[in-house]
């Protein structure tokens, strides 16, 4: 049996990335829904500027607000700074990795410091967050969301070392949703398309034009209605969480018929790669 959350009052949310892109408006959501939220990113000044537009967001001024400067990939860090939260801000009801980098580029051109940093800020950091605040969720129960992407399930050009640590947090969130069941603690992987996000800005900026082309006509989603199916996800219980009508179409066509899939993304490819079509 699926384990659901549909009520989000009163419930304490941590959220790795919390200060920008789909992690901010889950907290600004979750406020709005009456949940106690407290966030975590790198930039302590973007964790200033988000905070003020979370606590407008919530229902009444008793629900508290906090953030923490941490990088996730740091498990030391991650390590101490969530101990003394969990003293602070009390232990989670919710916890919510949405935390995550990407520099699209050819496979040649991803250096092994390249990869490493992906690896460890895309699943290291899933990994640290879950490790620490698990063993406090244990004895009362919750639910985990580990961000992963459409490119978690499927494989798409100029996207290497990204794809590897998200088809990682799709096996992670799988395991760990078969072990936690019997400590009532529920577990939904969200894989998103393109979403607006600032880190979209910054995927551009590197990104092949085979990359492009193969994302031409996916649509582009914005972060509040990518952190609205996230909610609505974790009230059903989906073990996995793709929002939007494309982004479904696309997960059931390369579940059922791959081989399509990678011919329409082939053709994509020669195209701009001046081949035939």
């Amino acid at each position: 049996m699926a384990l659901k959350i549909k009520d989000f009052s009163g419930k304490r949310v941590y959220i790795t990335g919390g200060s920008s892109g789909i992690g901010l408006e889950c907290a600004r959501l979750l406020a709005g829904e009456g949940a106690h939220v407290f966030i975590c990113a790198r930039d302590r000044e973007r964790i200033e500027q988000a905070l003020p537009q979370i606590e407008a967001c919530r229902r009444n001024q008793g629900q508290d607000v906090q953030g923490q400067s941490v990088d996730v990939a740091d498990h030391v860090r991650v390590t101490e700074v969530l101990a003394q939260a969990v003293a602070d801000f009390g232990v989670p009801d919710i916890l919510i990795n949405a935390a995550g980098r990407a520099y699209p580029h050819y496979f040649q051109d991803i250096s092994y410091a390249m990869l490493d940093e992906t690896m460890k800020t895309n699943f290291y950091g899933v990994w640290n967050m879950c490790a620490t605040l698990v063993p406090h969720m244990q004895a009362r129960g919750g639910y985990i969301v580990n961000v992963s992407s459409m490119v978690g399930f499927m494989g798409v050009f100029g996207y290497c070392d990204y794809a590897a640590s998200k088809f990682a947090v799709v096996g992670f969130s799988g395991a760990l949703r078969s072990e936690l069941k019997r400590f009532s603690i529920g577990v939904s992987v969200l894989c998103p398309p393109d979403t607006d996000t600032p880190g979209f800005a910054v995927e551009n900026r590197t990104k092949p034009q085979e990359t492009v082309a193969v994302s031409e006509g996916g649509g582009l989603m914005q972060p509040r209605a990518v952190a609205q199916a996230l909610l609505k996800g974790m009230a059903r219980g989906q073990a996995m969480i793709v929002p939007g009508a494309g982004g479904k179409a696309v997960n059931i066509m390369q579940r059922l018929f791959p081989g399509v899939v990678e011919w329409v993304m082939d053709r994509q490819i020669r195209k701009v790669q001046g081949g035939q079509p």
